[in-house]
């Protein structure tokens, strides 16, 4: 795990007091529905990874094969978590899966959430740095952000951290993002040529969404470059109707422009595989996940579009939880192990 020295804290040469600001790391609905991790199989590792995004520490939970080859160049599945959730959650049930089927798979805390360290906002005008181009500031740690500028980041240098690990092929590197993180791997895919098979659960693409919604996110940008409202969600930025139960988390919708997962699949030319629930009940199927399914299919790209019937958006961490990660194993399967002919 990442060392949190006290005190002094140092990133990117600069020294910073920290004051207990930050938002509380509350366990989130999401985590609390994932069962029970089962102990690793004797045939999987473990390792704690350090991934550096812009400048900030993210905590990562490496799986392989016990007894790898040296030499061994296998495909690896990135996963991407949804609103709240952590490496702590449903990584820990598909992980075994994915590592005995022949991936190296990797999950990974988003900065500022679970076991990452945080992005950090000066409270107080900058000293001129020192010699060392070191400065002492108060700060506040920015915590539980739904940031997609940020988030995209850090999937991307998650991807970067993959393709310079010794025993994954950086050819066959896939992403796998569920609910928020859906329409995180959607965009991803459709802009990081690195991404060769992406599967996306519940994902929320942002479909539906009107002008209004658009010109509110330039708005809340112009009052945080004015300072006429937070520079960054804390006393706002609060979700309300059905994702008030993530209390903790903020939304800053001003980072999310120019960040559309439906524009994004018209550049995706890899395969999808793209699960939906029945009853999904937090949006319109039809206008996320189904609408991306048809773009692909419409532009030639390999495309699977699956409904599972009688779910929930949540059911996909419990009674759907087997047959999803059926149907994405068998398409990363598919899609990314080498065959002999």
């Amino acid at each position: 795990m990442n060392d949190r020295p006290e005190g002094k804290f140092r990133v990117n040469h600069i020294a910073i007091q920290l004051v207990a600001v930050g938002l509380v790391a509350l366990a989130t609905p999401a985590d609390a529905q994932v069962p029970r991790p089962m102990p690793l199989p004797g045939n999987v590792d473990k390792r704690d990874v350090t991934i550096w995004s812009d400048g900030v520490r993210m905590a990562g939970d490496l799986y392989l094969p016990k007894e790898l080859k040296k030499d061994a160049k296998l495909p690896a599945v990135l996963f991407c978590a949804g609103t709240g959730g952590t490496k702590k959650g449903t990584p820990r049930q598909l992980a075994p899966r994915f590592v005995q089927a022949g991936f190296v798979f990797l999950a990974f805390d988003y900065r500022g959430w679970g076991e990452s360290d945080s992005r950090l906002m000066s409270l107080d005008k900058q000293p001129a740095p020192d010699a060392k181009s070191e400065i002492a500031v108060r700060a506040r740690a920015i915590r539980w952000q739904m940031d997609f500028a940020d988030q995209a980041m850090d999937i991307r240098a998650a991807i970067s951290f993959l393709a310079g690990e010794p025993n994954v092929d950086p050819q066959r590197i896939g992403i796998l993002g569920t609910s928020y993180g859906g329409g995180l791997v959607t965009w991803t895919a459709g802009n990081d040529p690195r991404v060769k098979c992406v599967a996306a659960q519940v994902g929320g693409m942002g479909g539906g969404r009107g002008p209004a919604v658009e010109q509110n996110a330039y708005d809340l940008a112009t009052k945080q470059a004015r300072a006429e409202t937070e520079p960054v969600p804390f006393e706002t930025g609060k979700m309300g109707g059905k994702m008030a139960r993530y209390e903790n988390m903020r939304v800053n919708p001003a980072k999310s422009i120019g960040f559309s997962a439906i524009e994004a699949a018209e550049k995706i030319r890899v395969p999808m595989i793209i699960i939906d629930a029945e009853n999904e009940e937090l949006m319109d199927r039809h206008k996320n996940g189904e609408q991306v399914a048809e773009i692909l299919k419409r532009n030639g790209v390999p495309v699977a579009y699956h409904v599972l019937k009688g779910m929930t958006h949540y059911d996909i961490y419990r009674a759907g939880f087997e047959e999803a990660t059926r149907l994405e194993l068998e398409w990363f399967t598919k899609h990314m192990m080498k065959t002999t002919p």
